[in-house]
């Protein structure tokens, strides 16, 4: 038997490897097709196949069954060997074990998503994988989305209306809004009017620090509008503002709950219906069974059961 070519090599496949073993292992075409889930016509089309590829009979029919020949016999340790290293890099690609992992997990998020769920999906990953670190980049959806596709980043956090094909992704929560401001700024807490809120003076949170959002384009449907006086890129230094004026915010319920009692600050419900939006863990879809991503999406399912 003459080395195989890599021509001879492409027509092998695990199934004739199988049937390979099996033969060996049974010397009987009936009992391997029932082993491997076969039909004994697609056992002797493999056995067909496999004296093609080796140029050799490697099983003479006997009454007893099947016997080897010195070919099959000496192929029979490094076929089993190759199946066995196969069947183990199988078993590890499958497999994830926390407590020996390394590395670092990237995630992007903005500061809603960071102040939300960032710290307790950390916290668990840290507990469960102390050898992994976690990086947070703070990428919009458009910046996100490029960073999942070209593997910048393993998940991402947040909402998006349009969700590429690519993408996989898992609906943690529904978001709305709250207000947020003094005591004194939002004395009927938990509600507002609408005249108070209009003539209120408000900080507004975009990535963008932009002076006009959702809600303006809302009340301008109504024919109203509010006074932004300050635009913040994130919600640590607009809450830290409106605590040092009267100033009002809107912004995430979550994030409220979360972080506007630290500035002393109450909430009230928005007298307008902000559109709420769908916050969601994605990943690229290559990663749909990669066994870090399902355990590292499961932490972050788990972190809205605290």
């Amino acid at each position: 038997m003459s080395d195989l070519s890599i021509n001879e090599l492409r027509r092998l496949d695990l199934t004739l490897l199988l049937v390979f073993l099996g033969l060996l292992r049974h010397r009987k075409a009936s009992e391997v097709a029932v082993e491997l889930g076969l039909t004994q016509s697609a056992i002797s089309q493999a056995l067909k196949r496999l004296r093609e590829i080796f140029g050799d009979e490697l099983f003479l029919r006997r009454p007893h069954g099947m016997d080897p020949t010195a070919t099959a016999l000496a192929l029979e340790l490094p076929v089993a060997q190759a199946v066995e290293t196969l069947r183990g890099a199988l078993g590890v690609a499958r497999r994830f074990n926390p407590a020996g992992a390394n590395g670092v997990v990237r995630v992007c998020a903005l500061d809603a998503e960071q102040a939300v769920l960032i710290p307790p999906f950390a916290a668990r990953v840290r507990a469960a994988a102390p050898g992994l670190r976690m990086s947070v980049l703070p990428l919009g959806r458009g910046e996100a989305v490029a960073a999942l596709a070209d593997g910048r980043a393993d998940l991402a956090l947040g909402f998006l209306w349009d969700v590429p094909d690519w993408l996989s992704g898992q609906r943690l929560y529904d978001e709305g809004f709250l207000v947020a401001g003094r005591p004194e700024a939002l004395p009927e807490a938990p509600a507002i009017s609408l005249n108070a809120y209009c003539t209120a003076e408000h900080v507004l949170v975009s990535p963008a620090g932009d002076l006009s959002g959702i809600v303006d384009r809302q009340l301008a449907a109504l024919g109203l509008s509010r006074r932004v006086v300050l635009g913040f890129p994130a919600f640590l230094p607009a809450l830290s503002a409106v605590s040092a004026s009267g100033a009002l915010v809107t912004l995430p319920a979550r994030v409220a709950h979360a972080i506007a009692p630290a500035f002393g600050l109450v909430t009230a419900k928005p007298p307008v219906d902000a559109r709420r939006f769908p916050v969601s863990v994605f990943w690229h879809r290559r990663n749909d069974n990669d066994p870090r991503t399902l355990w590292l999406t499961n932490e972050v399912l788990s972190v809205l059961e605290i």
